[in-house]
């Protein structure tokens, strides 16, 4: 069986940026499982990831445009400390979830001044080329449930 939209594939993987650090891996942990062809996981891996078998393994490097998207200045604002409500002990590296009008986005502290605090609503990893190290393990039929709602359910995928 192929990699196709509507499997579900379960992956290893070892995620490293251009330097060759260690980002994220599956290594010692369940593998990934994920539907293909709704949107699950980055772009480029999954447009990678089509057409693959049981077994294979492949290297990919993935542009930003394809993984977590180019670095957005206007991302980065400043709001009064007082925002933080509860929150007594605010650092750099912090994250929050804020709601904006997308939805919820996650917002890391990058700086405080004085009593504003200085907030990037940029992913983590935007702006970087991913280097992703891969492993298939498994693919199946999705159960129609999975369709209907998006997303892997069981292991190493969505739990209720």
């Amino acid at each position: 069986m192929q990699i196709a939209n509507d499997k579900v594939v379960t992956i290893h993987y070892t995620l490293t940026n251009d330097e060759g650090d260690l980002l994220d891996s599956s290594k010692d942990q369940d593998p990934l499982a994920y539907l293909h062809g709704s949107g699950n996981i980055i772009p480029g891996l999954e447009n990678a990831l089509t057409g693959r078998s049981i077994g294979d393994t492949f290297n990919i490097e993935v542009a930003p445009e394809d993984g977590y998207g180019v670095r957005d200045n206007e991302m980065v604002q400043s709001v009064p400390r007082s925002a933080f409500e509860g929150v007594d002990n605010i650092e750099p590296g912090m994250q929050f979830q804020a709601q904006s009008p997308d939805g919820i986005q996650l917002v890391t502290v990058i700086d405080l001044d004085g009593d504003e605090v200085i907030l990037d609503g940029n992913h983590p990893m935007a702006g970087f080329t991913l280097h992703f190290d891969v492993e298939v393990i498994n693919i199946r039929e999705a159960t129609q449930e999975e369709l209907d709602h998006g997303h892997v359910h069981g292991a190493g995928g969505h739990h209720h």
